[in-house]
C-alpha cells in the first residue's frame, strides 16, 4: 500500500513538471523563441498562453521594447583634417527575432556591437565631409539626419531596425580646443563688428532724413502762419473800411483809432500826454466836461 502511494506520487510529480514544462507565457512586451534541438522552430509574438514539446523544446525571450544603446566615445576627422570626439547614443528595437537570433545568436551585446560599428562608420563618413565649423554649427538635427540616411537599412540583415540617433556631445580633444573657441570668438567679434557699423550707418541716414522732414515742417508751419496772418489783415481792413464807410459810426471808429495810436505812443516811464484843443480826443474829454 505505501508502495503504491509512492509511486502515485512521483506520477503526479511527473505530470505536473511534464505541463509546466509544456507551457509558454508570452508577455506584451517579448518575443518567445521556442527552440528544438537548439535550431529555433517557431516564433511566437503575441502574448498569452501557448503550448510546446516538453522536454524536447525549449523556449528563449527577446525584447519587444524600444531599446536604449550609449555607444563608445570615438575620435572622427573633419574635412579639414581637425579631430573631434564624437559621444551618441541610438534607439533600436528587433523587428524580426529570426534573423536576430539566426545572426546574431539572440544576443543584445552582440546586437549592441554591430549597431556601435555601423554607427561610428556613418559617424566617420559625415564628419569627414564638413568642416569643423560646420559640424559645431550643424547642432540643430542636420548632423544626425545625415547619419541615419548613411547607415540606411545596413541593420535589417539582423533583424534591427534603428529608430534615434543622437549626439550627446560632439567636443574638441582639450589640445586644441582652446585655440578653436579662440578663432570662434575673434570670427564672432567680427560679425558683432560690421553689424554695428551698419546699424550706425543706418541710423544717421534715418536721422537726417527726419532733420529733413522736420526742416520741412517748420517752412510749411511758418508759410501757413504767414498767410493766416496776411488773411487776418486783409478781413481787419475790410472791416475796418466797411465801418469808415458808415457816417454814423465814422466818428467813434475814429475816436477808437485815436485812443490806440495815443496807446501806441505812450512808452517808457513817461505817461503824460500833451494835446492840442484841436485834438478829437480833446475835444471829447472837453464834451464830457
Amino acid at each position: 500500500m505505501k508502495k503504491k502511494v509512492v509511486i502515485g506520487c512521483f506520477a503526479a510529480i511527473v505530470v505536473v513538471f511534464t505541463l509546466a514544462s509544456s507551457v509558454v507565457i508570452s508577455k506584451q512586451n517579448e518575443y518567445k523563441l521556442v527552440r528544438q534541438f537548439g535550431k529555433v522552430s517557431r516564433v511566437i509574438a503575441d502574448p498569452g498562453i501557448h503550448l510546446k514539446t516538453p522536454f524536447i523544446q525549449t523556449a528563449d525571450t527577446l525584447p519587444k521594447e524600444t531599446l536604449l544603446s550609449d555607444l563608445v566615445p570615438s575620435d572622427v576627422i573633419t574635412k579639414d583634417k581637425k579631430t573631434m570626439i564624437s559621444d551618441s547614443y541610438v534607439l533600436w528595437k528587433i523587428v524580426d527575432p529570426l534573423k536576430f537570433a539566426q545572426t546574431l545568436n539572440s544576443s543584445q551585446t552582440n546586437a549592441e556591437n554591430r549597431i556601435n560599428t555601423a554607427v561610428y562608420n556613418a559617424t566617420k563618413n559625415v564628419i569627414s565631409s564638413m568642416t569643423q565649423d560646420e559640424v559645431i554649427t550643424s547642432r540643430d538635427g542636420v548632423l544626425s539626419t545625415n547619419v541615419m540616411k548613411n547607415i540606411g537599412n545596413n541593420m535589417e540583415q539582423y533583424g534591427i531596425e534603428l529608430l534615434v540617433f543622437e549626439t550627446k556631445q560632439l567636443d574638441l580633444p582639450n589640445d586644441n580646443k582652446e585655440a578653436v573657441f579662440e578663432r570662434m570668438i575673434s570670427e564672432r567679434n567680427n560679425i558683432a563688428a560690421t553689424y554695428t557699423a551698419e546699424g550706425k550707418s543706418e541710423a544717421k541716414v534715418i536721422r537726417n532724413t527726419t532733420d529733413k522732414e522736420i526742416a520741412i515742417k517748420i517752412s510749411e508751419a511758418e508759410k501757413q502762419a504767414e498767410i493766416l496772418i496776411a488773411e487776418g489783415e486783409a478781413e481787419y481792413m475790410k472791416i475796418l473800411s466797411a465801418a469808415y464807410a458808415d457816417e454814423g459810426k465814422t466818428d467813434f471808429y475814429s475816436y477808437v483809432r485815436s485812443l490806440d495810436a495815443l496807446k501806441a505812443s505812450m512808452t517808457g516811464d513817461d505817461k503824460t500826454v500833451i494835446l492840442s484843443e484841436d485834438s478829437p480826443i480833446a475835444k471829447i474829454f472837453q464834451g464830457y466836461e
